[in-house]
């Protein structure tokens, strides 16, 4: 399989230019064909033992609404080229503001980065996925690559790279960084192995704490601008910093029924920073969106929490609280379909008008 070249159509986007490749394939930038300033990312698998892992994420990353993770707008795991469209976010990964701080960056926008990725795993944790890759290359903070460190804001947070997520009894074979791995007894392994926990190193069984071992690693990357070695706590290498920091690295970066039991635990062990702002992302004009995507543009609020939700929604992404009067199954797998479906697209099943 041969990656597609600059000025290729892929669906209704050009692709622009290439933002980034690995083992797995490649992610461009794209435009759609009419709507210039419509700009999306584009992932391509290069080779077709990565198809499935692409369908797994766009299926997995369609059902999470949330906005510190990476939303999903497109998928075709079945075309020539098969894609995965995502949302575009303009700036860098947190792999890349690491480099930028060799000696560990300054500890609020750090917390604010934590604050969002914990966030965001709350979310996927509580709606049953486990991510399973955690690292700062898989952490992008929206805002453009020139500005200030000190300007990174909780909602710039975008975790991405679903690839390899669990969700119920999905397993893949796939490593990013050493092709199929197995344990000795021929368990799966699936991650990146400077920042995986250790019973996911052993091919046993993953669970939320399994993400939060990586938080750990990346919280002590991010202060000091090295992984974590021995008995080290990010204070040994870097004076100055909160009080909370050690503390919450001990929990998170140990053997697993010593570990926060939840991203939302570790949430509250965290001194408070300047609340997130709230987030309502303004809907573009219809005319500006893919038709088969084209939703109401009212905006209401969920009547728990009173977050901003859009109209077609099944369940508040802020709180999980049940917002559609009637929720949409398919009667196959079990997903939930956007109200305009007509196939799910979890399963391809077709869709009767209520959805069952």
């Amino acid at each position: 399989m041969i990656g597609p070249q600059a000025g290729e159509r892929i669906s209704e986007y050009v692709l622009d230019e290439l933002v980034g490749a690995g083992s797995f394939g490649q992610v461009w930038k794209a435009r759609h064909h009419i709507w210039k300033d419509e700009v999306v990312a584009i992932k391509v698998p290069t080779d077709s033992q990565f198809v499935r892992n692409l369908q797994k994420e766009g299926c997995t990353i369609h059902g999470l609404r949330h906005p510190n993770i990476v939303r999903a707008i497109g998928l075709d795991p079945y075309t020539d080229i098969p894609y995965l469209v995502m949302e575009f976010v303009d700036g860098l990964s947190l792999a890349e503001w690491i480099q930028k701080f060799p000696k560990g960056m300054p500890s609020q926008p750090a917390q604010r980065v934590l604050i969002g990725l914990l966030q965001a795993l709350d979310y996927a944790h509580t709606n049953g996925v486990i991510h399973r890759d955690i690292k700062p290359a898989n952490i992008l903070i929206a805002g453009g690559a020139d500005r200030p460190v000190d300007g990174i804001s909780v909602d710039d947070v975008k975790v991405t790279d679903f690839g390899l997520g669990l969700a119920g009894q999905i397993t893949t074979n796939t490593i990013m960084q050493s092709g199929s791995m197995l344990a000795e007894d021929g368990r799966s392994i699936s991650g990146t192995l400077a920042y995986m926990a250790p019973e996911q190193r052993d091919g046993g069984q993953v669970d939320a704490r399994s993400d939060l071992y990586a938080v750990g690693i990346v919280l002590f990357e991010m202060l000091t601008g090295e992984r974590p070695s021995g008995s080290d706590m990010p204070s040994h290498l870097r004076d100055g910093l909160p009080s909370w920091v050690d503390p919450v690295f001990t929990r998170l970066y140990t053997r697993k029924d010593r570990r926060f039991g939840s991203a939302a635990d570790v949430l509250r062990a965290i001194e408070p920073v300047p609340a997130r702002s709230v987030y309502a992302e303004p809907p573009a004009p219809s005319s500006q969106r893919p038709a088969a995507h084209r939703r109401a543009s009212t905006i209401v609020s969920c009547p728990s929490c009173h977050e901003p939700v859009e109209p077609g929604d099944n369940y508040c992404i802020m709180c999980g609280a049940q917002v559609a009067a009637t929720v949409r199954r398919c009667a196959t797998c079990g997903g939930y379909p956007d109200p305009g479906d007509q196939y799910c697209i979890h399963c391809g099943s077709a869709l009767s008008v209520t959805g069952r």
